[in-house]
């Protein structure tokens, strides 16, 4: 038995405002499914008798975030709450949405239209579960199982087969004999997804404990559209960090060739692409093995492009990120805004034009090789030295 005492004072508001106005409401989805799995909830959504108008009635402060498919979102002290009025659809022409939207539906009906039995559950306003479909015992079972025919499910909606896949990653749990056929079978119904849908799926699989159920994307056919053809094992991602940046740039490590344009083709920001781009060009020219070679890695890939090639070492079982790490944190010169002498200072010494970034650049590799160097007294020392060699170096 779930006690209500679970959920937070917003939501529980919200529901006794519309049961008092003579609208059954109930928690539902993911919030009761993390509830009995001992999981906070990221966020608690609420299903209805009401229709949207009557929401918005009720409350003083609401958005209609998608009055066509019946979701009010209400402001709270507590943060927004959506509500969603119970509905039935039909007529999936896309592949992703319902053409028809119709508010007559009970709970049960409208618990019967959810992707999984995990998630098709209500919470009662004396704590206990409304559960039509199997979805506890699944829980106990640790499974991932459609809500009626998989086929069907999938039919309506494509992603619900990424989504599958990442709850599976996400929750450590198998997938349902007949749901993963259903994904094999469907498995051609992706391409009408947005590459910002997948994106968004695959990357949480990816930062997901079991990375390697990546693998089933491009196993079913889910990814035959981007052309790619995994050349090693997703599932030692698991020896990054769970972070988007780290899980891409392994991404692109098990890819390949084709990783970095892959990213951009999934729309991800500029950054992480750069970041993977550059950090697979160094990982495949090889990667550093002295702190020196890591200072030269970073002058001229850079932080994030050192980082991420770093990582695709990891992801090798090398072991690269902790060399990286150090020379990061011991706050080495790896570039030239971090020398002792600045451009200005060199114009002090006398140095014009040309002569200042002939100096800087012998100075900087000075440095990479000897970071010790990097003072002003040293660095006006080894120029004194050095003058004859920056003045044929600018006339050559």
């Amino acid at each position: 038995m779930v006690k209500e005492l679970y959920i937070p004072d917003g939501v529980r508001r919200c529901r006794d405002r519309l049961w008092e106005a003579g609208w059954p409401t109930y928690p539902v989805g993911g919030c009761v499914r993390d509830l009995l799995l001992g999981r906070t909830p990221g966020d608690f959504d609420l299903t209805t008798a009401a229709r949207p108008e009557t929401v918005m009635a009720l409350f003083p402060r609401t958005v209609p975030t998608g009055m066509r498919h019946g979701t009010v979102t209400v402001l709270t002290g507590d943060g927004p709450v959506e509500i969603t009025t119970f509905r039935r659809e039909s007529g999936y022409t896309d592949g992703r949405h319902p053409g028809e939207v119709r508010f007559d539906a009970t709970l049960e009906e409208d618990l019967a239209r959810r992707d999984f039995t995990i998630n098709a559950m209500a919470l009662a306003p004396d704590g206990g579960v409304i559960d039509p479909f199997g979805g506890r015992q699944d829980l106990e079972r640790e499974l991932i199982r459609c809500v009626g025919e998989p086929e069907k499910r999938f039919t309506e909606d494509a992603l619900r087969m990424f989504r599958g896949v990442r709850f599976a990653a996400q929750l450590g749990f198998e997938l349902q004999t007949d749901t993963a056929r259903g994904i094999w079978r469907c498995a051609a119904l992706a391409e009408v997804l947005s590459h910002e849908r997948v994106r968004g799926e695959l990357e949480k699989i990816l930062c997901s404990p079991r990375p390697g159920w990546a693998r089933m994307l491009f196993d079913t056919g889910l990814m035959r559209r981007y052309g790619c053809i995994p050349r090693g094992a997703f599932v030692t991602l698991s020896r990054l960090p769970r972070t988007p940046e780290a899980r891409w740039a392994g991404f692109c490590a098990v890819v390949g060739e084709e990783g970095p344009s892959l990213l951009e083709t999934l729309r991800l920001e500029r950054k992480t692409i750069r970041a993977c781009a550059d950090g697979f060009r160094l990982w495949k020219a090889g990667l550093p093995q002295t702190d020196e070679a890591w200072r030269r890695a970073l002058w001229e890939y850079g932080v994030d492009g050192a980082r991420a090639g770093a990582w695709m070492g990891d992801w090798e079982g090398r072991e690269s990120s902790p060399a990286l790490e150090q020379v990061l944190r011991r706050g080495d010169c790896w570039s030239v805004k971090e020398l002792a002498l600045s451009g200005q200072d060199l114009a002090a010494l006398g140095y014009r034009g040309k002569d200042i970034g002939a100096a800087q650049r012998q100075l900087l590799d000075h440095v990479l090789e000897d970071p010790s160097a990097n003072t002003p007294e040293r660095l006006r020392a080894y120029l004194s030295e050095t003058s004859e060699t920056i003045e044929e170096d600018t006339t050559c």
